[in-house]
């Protein structure tokens, strides 16, 4: 059985059983149906021009010569980063060409909002031929954006998702990467907010790319709360998957444990129904290691109640998340 910290022993308090579980989820990118940047650059030339100067693109170049990168191919027997399915799924943007995956970018827009091969032309469809997005109808944008989204669209309204996709890769799904190669069990400091509203941040969508606006307030405090739902999942997920008292089932069962105390203090002041059924469902979870099973049912629980929460409110009662959001100056 894992140690976990004393964090767990707090949350002790609010739930029958700690434990760990796994199940960690990878992208969802099909690469037969990736279309590459050059396929959202036509429109999206502002967001392109920032994703450039961002660690997601230059992964693509830079990630094979660092020296860490080396190391833990060596540990981990791998002949190369770009060629290793242990590295690309997480640091790199893949396509099939002739029958075959390769690397074509750094984590890029499809690696993000999905493959865009079957929902591009519905989302540049606004009604027509001749139509725009400003003479676009209201009635036709929801259309669009519905279908797009069957079709295997991410739209960032899809708040819940688009943590999902960040944390599938920032707790890292895979416990030999950690055990072995040297790699960490994720990025301890991962923040949604602080790591959304930084360098990566390409919110020119109201604009039609004049101005990279800030998320608003009450966005930025849904932002937060989903952040550590997502957070709960994923680190109760990888929990899942770990099979021995090592560095990652440890790691990754004290945040577990760290998420859930946060939503804990949280719910506090929030009294909230999607937040109790989250808190609720991690008290069931055994943190043991080999318990797959019983901690990805938890961790389902806790994303179907996520899901809710980000559908059923907006942020505008929450004002007591402000104090708890990290500053501008804390922005990756």
């Amino acid at each position: 059985m894992l140690k976990v910290s004393a964090a767990v022993v707090f949350i002790t308090c609010l739930v029958s059983h700690i434990g760990l579980q796994a199940a960690a989820q990878g992208l969802v990118c099909d690469p037969s149906k990736v279309m590459t940047f050059e396929s959202c650059a036509n429109c999206h030339g502002s967001e392109i021009r920032v994703w450039r100067q961002t660690p997601h693109f230059k992964t693509f170049e830079e990630l094979s010569r660092n020296p860490k990168a080396r190391e833990i191919c060596s540990k981990m027997g791998l002949s190369s980063v770009k060629r290793s399915n242990v590295c690309i799924d997480c640091h790199f943007t893949l396509q099939e060409i002739d029958g075959r995956n390769k690397a074509v970018s750094g984590i890029s827009c499809e690696s993000c909002h999905g493959a865009s091969r079957d929902w591009l032309a519905l989302h540049n469809d606004y009604g027509g031929p001749t139509a725009t997005k400003e003479s676009e109808s209201e009635s036709h944008r929801k259309k669009r954006l519905k279908q797009s989204a069957k079709f295997g669209m991410n739209n960032t309204r899809d708040l819940y998702s688009i943590a999902m996709n960040c944390y599938s890769c920032h707790m890292v799904p895979n416990e030999d990467l950690v055990n072995i190669g040297g790699h960490t069990a994720g990025t301890a400091e991962f923040d949604l907010v602080r790591y959304s509203q930084g360098q990566i941040r390409h919110n020119f969508l109201r604009s039609n790319g004049a101005v990279n606006e800030q998320a608003s307030q009450d966005r930025l405090r849904m932002m937060h709360v989903v952040g550590l739902i997502a957070d709960l999942e994923f680190s109760t997920r990888a929990t899942a998957i770990a099979t021995e008292n090592g560095t990652y089932g440890v790691n990754v069962a004290q945040r577990a444990a760290a998420s859930a105390v946060k939503l804990f203090e949280l719910q506090k002041a929030f009294n909230n129904e999607q937040v109790q059924r989250v808190l609720e469902a991690f008290a069931k979870a055994k943190l043991n290691t080999n318990n797959y099973e019983q901690l990805n049912e938890v961790a389902d629980e806790i994303q179907q109640a996520g899901r809710e929460f980000a559908v059923k409110n907006d942020g505008s009662e929450m004002a007591f998340v402000d104090a708890l959001l990290p500053s501008p100056s804390q922005y990756k």
